[in-house]
């Protein structure tokens, strides 16, 4: 094996490695209903999940059909696509059915995470909000005990 023949080999892999964000998206239901999924629990094709190899378990990710612009948000619950189908995402029936791909089988899609932040409510501490006494806080008044310089 030559050097150029080894090098485009180590760029392939490279390039493939990590994840996709544009490519082939399949759909899977009534086959896989009530089979257990890589986060240990049953799939529901009513829910919207997918299976993919390039986030973790857990990941909320949209996803964009790029023939007709329409978007789901959906998490990742199981590994797939099958590496030899060239695909980069299998959603539930649900997300299909959104995505108005059901009929198709397949259609290019665009995805990435979603951020997802949680807020809460902070307390409130009543020594912030009001002014403080003259008396307890030590406030400093110009000309008690220091003169401005001329």
């Amino acid at each position: 094996m030559s050097a150029a023949t080894r090098k485009a080999k180590s760029q392939q892999v490279t390039r493939n490695s990590g994840p996709r964000y544009v490519g082939i998206a399949s759909w899977y239901g009534r086959q896989h209903q009530g089979r257990r999924m890589a986060n240990g629990k049953r799939f529901d094709r009513r829910r919207l999940t997918a299976a993919c190899w390039w986030f973790p378990l857990g990941t909320v990710i949209r996803v964009v059909n790029l023939e007709n612009g329409k978007s789901v948000v959906v998490t990742i619950t199981d590994r797939g696509p099958n590496h030899r189908l060239n695909r980069v995402l299998d959603l539930s029936e649900a997300a299909a059915e959104q995505l108005d791909y059901v009929g198709r089988g397949l259609t290019r899609v665009f995805i990435f995470p979603v951020v997802m932040l949680e807020t809460e409510q902070a307390e409130l501490d009543v020594h912030w909000t009001q002014p403080p006494s003259n008396e307890a806080s030590g406030v400093y008044e110009r000309g008690q005990s220091e003169q401005p310089k001329e």
